[in-house]
């Protein structure tokens, strides 16, 4: 099966310019392409796996490093479209997040410092439906250090490319303010009651 990139449209963002997102929507896009140039690369490298063990190993790894790109991206993207819509706190997502954390900011304020790690990444809000508790965690590059199983809540991509150009190379916390002054929380309420069905 081969994968199609997924088409998004953005209202004018505060903070975050419409070069970065063309750019990134091309990035997304590139994931998109390369994980179905290692597909069909792996199923010609298995019919002789003996003989392409080194080749089959780092396509098996590289693989999941575009499968996290594009499918954190398909995450990412939709919490920006639509127009920033607050999070209505007598919710469900709202009543949880205050309960667990002692209120929404501290909730914000803790997913923010994980955006603020060194390295390339994404910070990311998850639910465990075994424990009833959120988890927030940051997954280095995009496929490593997930809570494994957990569905995602929120997205947040903290690579460089999307802030370099608006706001340069230590420019991350402000991009970070952004990209929760324009998120649509009312995808991020989808999100979190599939995780709870």
């Amino acid at each position: 099966m081969q994968y199609e990139p997924k088409t998004f449209t953005f209202p004018t963002l505060e903070g975050i310019s419409q070069k970065t997102m063309d750019e990134h929507i091309g990035l997304y896009q590139g994931y998109v392409k390369n994980f179905n140039a290692l597909t069909e690369l792996m199923d010609e490298l298995f019919k002789e796996s003996d003989k392409n063990v080194h080749a089959l190993s780092e396509a098996i790894r590289r693989r999941s490093f575009e499968f996290g790109g594009m499918r954190l991206h398909e995450y990412y993207f939709p919490q920006l479209e639509g127009g920033p819509a607050p999070l209505d706190s007598t919710g469900k997502l709202g009543k949880a997040l205050a309960e667990q954390f002692g209120s929404i900011d501290e909730a914000i304020r803790q997913i923010k410092i994980a955006g603020m790690l060194r390295g390339p990444g994404w910070s990311i809000l998850y639910f465990d439906p075994q424990a009833s508790a959120f988890r927030i965690g940051f997954t280095g590059e995009q496929h490593q250090g997930h809570f494994v199983t957990l569905p995602i809540v929120l997205a947040l991509d903290v690579w460089e490319h999307a802030f370099i150009l608006d706001q340069g190379a230590q420019g991350k916390g402000k991009y970070i303010d952004a990209f929760f002054k324009n998120l649509n929380w009312s995808v991020v309420e989808k999100h979190f009651e599939e995780a709870t069905k």
